[in-house]
C-alpha cells in the first residue's frame, strides 16, 4: 500500500511538528521549516531517517519495567560488579547484562540484530556499543531487553504488566536468555544453572505462547509475501458481490489458508465487554470529498485523515481528508504524494488521525487484511508516545448493492488485540461511534480538491461511467449527488458550487 502502507504519526512527533520550536541553549526559539518538513516525511513515508541524516531530537532514554524480576543493572553497575565478583566467583542473572555479553564476545553491536514478536506484531531494534537497544521504529534508547519488551508490547496491549525482557527479545533470531545461559556454561561451568533461568521458567511459558512456537513464524513469512492492501487487480479480479461477511467467532485462529479478502462483520464494545476508549467527531467536508473519490473509480482507493487529538477530553477530531492521488500499486508516484500530503499537514497544522479507503462494490467492512492493516496503524500512529493516541479506520462502500437507497455506506472502526491467552488470533474490529459535525460552507480546498481527483482520474481506464444508470430511474451521477447531499454543509450554495464539478464529470464521458 501508498506510503510504506504505514502511519506514522506519533503523539510527541505531532507535537513537535506542530511547534518545532524547542528552545536550545543558544536562545534559539524556533527550528528551521525545512526541519519540520523534514520530520513530516518522515512520519508519512516509514518514520526512519536516512544514514548520516540528523533526526529532529536527541534520543530519548526510556527506563520501563524497572519493577520487574529481571531487570538488569545499567551503567557502569555491571562492571563494577564483574569486578567484585571476578571469574572466579558466582555472578548472579541480574549481573549478565548485554554489556557482559558484549565484552566477552557473545553477542556484538549491530543494527537490525535485536528483534520482538507480540501478539502478531514485530519490532526491531540496534544493539548498541554500550549494550544499550534503540528501536528502529522511533530512535529511542532503552537500558535493557526488560525496559524495550515492556514499552513494545504495552503499545500493542495496555494491560501487559511486564516485558519478560531476556525471554522475549531474540538477538538474530535466538533469544537472549540463551546467551545468558551460554555465558554461565563457558565462564561459570560449575555454578547452579538455575542462576541463568531464576525468575525466567514463567517468563519462557508466556513468551511461547504469546508467539506461537511453530505457527506464527510461518504465517508471517507468508503474510509478507502477499499482495499489499488495495491491489487493485483483487478488486477486478474478485466479484466483491461474492464476499459474504462471517462472524469474528467463528476465524479462530490465523489460518494461512484462508482468504486475507473475507470480510468480516464488526462487533460492538459492549459486546467484547469494553467501553470506547475514545470519542470521535468528524467534519462533514470530510465525509462529502472521501465519498466523492470513492465514487470515481471501480477500484479502491485510499486516503488519510488529517486532525488533532485532544488527550484532556479524549476526542479526536477529523478535520481534513487528503485523497491520494495515484495508482495504488505505483511505487514511482508515492514521494509525490508524500511530499504534497506533508505540506498540506504542516501548513493546516494537523496531525495524521487516520486513513479510509473503498469497497467499491462490496460491503463497508474490513477485511482480514484490512484488520492486519489498521492493527499495524494503530501501533504505528501510537508510536514512541507514552500516552494513548487513537488511529481511526473509515471504509467506504459507494456501488454496493446491498446498500440502502443510493447513499453510500461509510464504515469507521477499530481493532482491538486479540485476548493475551489467544495472542494468535486475528485482532477484533469494533464499530466506532461517530458525531459527525456539519461545516458551516464548503471551503475552496475541498472544492480544489475534488477539481484536482476528476483530472486524476479522467483518462483513467477504470473510470466510472457517470451516464450509466444505477437503477432505472437514477444514473450513477444522479447518484453521487444524491449520496454527497448527506454530507451537505449549512450553507446550501454548495449545490451551486458542486455543479460545476458534475459538470466537468460529463465532460469526461
Amino acid at each position: 500500500m501508498l506510503l510504506n502502507n504505514s502511519l506514522l504519526a506519533t503523539s510527541r512527533k505531532n507535537k513537535a511538528l506542530k511547534a518545532a520550536a524547542v528552545v536550545d541553549q543558544s536562545g534559539r526559539n524556533r527550528a528551521s521549516e525545512s526541519g519540520e518538513l523534514l520530520q513530516v516525511k518522515a512520519l508519512l513515508s516509514g518514520g526512519s531517517w536516512e544514514m548520516g541524516s540528523e533526526p529532529p531530537s536527541s534520543p530519548q532514554v526510556v527506563e520501563e519495567g524497572g519493577d520487574e524480576e529481571d531487570e538488569e543493572l545499567s551503567g557502569g553497575e555491571d562492571a563494577e560488579l564483574r569486578v567484585s565478583a571476578g571469574r572466579g566467583s558466582v555472578l548472579t542473572r541480574r549481573g549478565i547484562t548485554l554489556r557482559v555479553l558484549l565484552k566477552d564476545g557473545l553477542v556484538e553491536p549491530g543494527d537490525g540484530v535485536l528483534s520482538i514478536h507480540y501478539l502478531g506484531k514485530n519490532f526491531v531494534g540496534d544493539l548498541l556499543t554500550d549494550g544499550k537497544i534503540r528501536w528502529v521504529e522511533t530512535g529511542q534508547i532503552f537500558n535493557s531487553p526488560s525496559a524495550w519488551a515492556t514499552h513494545c508490547k504495552r503499545l500493542v496491549n495496555p494491560a501487559k504488566k511486564s516485558g519478560c525482557g531476556w525471554a522475549s527479545v531474540r538477538y538474530r533470531g535466538e533469544k537472549l536468555v540463551q546467551y545468558k545461559t551460554s555465558w554461565l556454561r563457558k565462564y561459570q561451568p560449575s555454578a547452579d544453572m538455575s542462576l541463568a533461568s531464576e525468575g525466567e521458567d514463567d517468563e519462557m511459558g508466556d513468551d511461547e505462547e504469546e508467539e506461537g512456537k511453530t505457527a506464527v513464524p510461518a504465517e508471517e513469512k507468508n503474510r509478507k509475501t502477499k499482495p499489499e492492501l488495495h491491489d487493485i487487480g483483487l478488486v477486478q479480479r474478485k466479484g466483491d458481490r461474492e464476499r459474504i461477511p462471517v462472524r469474528y467467532c467463528t476465524l479462530g485462529t490465523r489460518d494461512i489458508a484462508r482468504d486475507p479478502h473475507t470480510l468480516v462483520e464488526l462487533s460492538a464494545f459492549s459486546a467484547i465487554n469494553r467501553f470506547q476508549p475514545f470519542n470521535v467527531a468528524v467534519s462533514s467536508n470530510v465525509l462529502l470529498l472521501m465519498d466523492f473519490h470513492c465514487h470515481l473509480t471501480t477500484s479502491e482507493v485510499v486516503g488519510y485523515l488529517g486532525g488533532r487529538w485532544d488527550t484532556t477530553t479524549q476526542l479526536l477530531t477529523v478535520l481534513r481528508a487528503f485523497p491520494c492521488r495515484t495508482r495504488l500499486a505505483d511505487r514511482e508516484a508515492a514521494p509525490a504524494v508524500e511530499e504534497e500530503i506533508c505540506q498540506n499537514l504542516f501548513m493546516r497544522g494537523l496531525s495524521l488521525v487516520g486513513w479510509y479507503h473503498s469497497h467499491p462494490r462490496g460491503p463497508a467492512l474490513p477485511s482480514l487484511q484490512d484488520i492486519d492493516s489498521q492493527m499495524d496503524h494503530q501501533l504505528r500512529l501510537q508510536g514512541s508516545s507514552n500516552g494513548f493516541q487513537p488511529c481511526l479506520g473509515i471504509i467506504c462502500g459507494p456501488y454496493y448493492h446491498g446498500n440502502q437507497g443510493v447513499a453510500s455506506t461509510i464504515t469507521p472502526f477499530w481493532v482491538v488485540p486479540p485476548p493475551e491467552q489467544r495472542p494468535n488470533d486475528y485482532g477484533i474490529p469494533v464499530a466506532v461511534e461517530v458525531t459527525y459535525v456539519q461545516d458551516n460552507f464548503l471551503t475552496t480546498d475541498v472544492l480544489n480538491e475534488m477539481m484536482l481527483l476528476v483530472e486524476f482520474y479522467r483518462a483513467a481506464p477504470d473510470l466510472v461511467n457517470f451516464s450509466q444508470m444505477w437503477c432505472p430511474d437514477t444514473s450513477i451521477l444522479d447518484k453521487i449527488k444524491a449520496s454527497l447531499s448527506g454530507h451537505a454543509p449549512k450553507d446550501q450554495a454548495y449545490s451551486q458550487i458542486l455543479e460545476h464539478v458534475y459538470n466537468q464529470l460529463r465532460s469526461i464521458q
